[in-house]
């Protein structure tokens, strides 16, 4: 197994202190280039068993450290999409999440693994977790280069169903999507389980967490990504809304990531 250390952060931004946790895939040859994946929901980790599966699944990289964020009580604010609440007023704090991982925790982490540059930085996450790591990329083309969510809240919306919600135009990250642009050498995947829910909102006999996902495919195709080559579709059909489901297709994700060139 490979390290494992955890740390605090005291964060201006968020006003709350932040657990962060590092593993650490060892390197062969420590002078080689250093990849650095962040977590969204670093909590649930531990429980699909990540440390193992890190050390098991990555291979092409010499070292690449991976950092768990702890999501906090306000979880459901500080996830989201950055500028934009949803129809309940949640997200609201998802700009000043963004900011504590680009201006706070990034700089600290240097000092932390030793490490004086990241030759590529990638995001992660969970559900709503999710969501939140795929805004950072779409906002940070530059910074990250590549983004992996599973069983992501891509559902979130301008408006409440029974309000005159619209799909082409409701779904807040959508929207978004179109209205970004093409960066080379970003990278998507994108992992949802055919168990997720059984909600069908526009009852076309695929649950909505499929729907939006592919949904949100289709935007990133219109503006130039090509599936297969920017972005990797993992369908599990017995995949569920759990750390379970998310353990087994992490290193599917790990794999991915290590062979992007």
């Amino acid at each position: 197994m490979g390290e494992v250390f955890s740390f605090q952060v005291q964060s201006t931004f968020l006003s709350r202190q932040v657990k962060v946790d590092v593993y650490e895939k060892k390197a062969a040859c420590p002078s080689s280039p250093v990849a650095l994946l962040l977590f969204n929901d670093g909590q649930d980790l531990p429980s699909m068993g990540f440390a193992d599966v890190l050390e098991k699944h990555v291979h092409s990289f010499c070292r690449l450290i991976c950092v768990g964020v702890h999501a906090g009580p306000e979880r459901k604010q500080e996830y989201g999409v950055a500028g934009i609440p949803d129809y309940m007023q949640r997200g609201a704090s998802a700009g000043a999440y963004a900011s504590f991982i680009l201006k706070e925790l990034m700089p600290l982490l240097h000092d932390k693994t030793a490490v004086s540059r990241f030759d590529r930085k990638y995001l992660a996450g969970f559900s709503l977790g999710g969501l939140m790591a795929f805004d950072m990329a779409i906002d940070h083309p530059l910074e990250f280069s590549a983004v992996g969510v599973f069983s992501g809240s891509f559902w979130w919306r301008s408006k409440a169903l029974e309000d005159g919600y619209v799909e082409e135009t409701d779904r807040i990250m959508h929207a978004k999507v179109q209205r970004s642009a093409y960066h080379e050498n970003r990278k998507f995947f994108l992992q949802v389980g055919a168990l997720d829910e059984t909600a069908d909102r526009n009852r076309n006999g695929i649950i909505d967490s499929i729907d939006d996902t592919l949904g949100i495919i289709r935007e990133l195709e219109a503006i130039g990504y090509k599936k297969g080559h920017d972005i990797h579709y993992l369908e599990m059909p017995d995949g569920k809304h759990d750390t379970e489901t998310w353990g087994r297709a992490m290193p599917s994700f790990l794999r991915w990531l290590s062979d992007l060139k």
